[in-house]
């Protein structure tokens, strides 16, 4: 994993001497066609196989999430809807009117996490 060294400055005190944090730095994006060759490149599958079986997954998913199911995908981990609204005095007073926002909650995998917490850090 790739950082670079940068200031910030504190939430509670922002005319204090900023503090110095590890940042993890951005390699920049992988597209589903990358994905799909290199994923290609590990099996009997060929590129086009892949990339139509991921690009199903992600046509589905969002149909599983509003139907309320934690779609869990092994040791990657758990993908689930949220929702935040506003409260109301009442019971009766609620509707999907108080609703304010979705929100895609992603918790990874203990084998997922523990991966990615060995990584070793370099320093860009």
């Amino acid at each position: 994993m790739k950082y670079v060294v940068a200031p910030e400055a504190s939430p509670k005190d922002r005319d204090a001497d900023p503090k110095y944090y590890l940042v993890s730095k951005n390699q920049g994006k992988i597209n589903l066609y990358e994905l799909a060759a290199d994923i290609a490149g590990r099996s009997s599958l060929t590129r086009g196989d892949i990339e139509n079986c991921l690009s199903n997954f992600l046509d589905q998913l969002p149909n599983y999430l509003k139907k309320g199911y934690s779609v869990q995908m092994g040791d990657f981990g758990t993908l689930r809807l949220s929702l935040s609204s506003t409260g109301s005095d009442s019971p009766e007073d609620v509707s999907v009117a108080n609703l304010k926002k979705v929100k895609i909650i992603f918790t990874p995998s203990s084998k997922l996490k523990k991966e990615i917490e060995t990584t070793p850090l370099e320093k860009l």
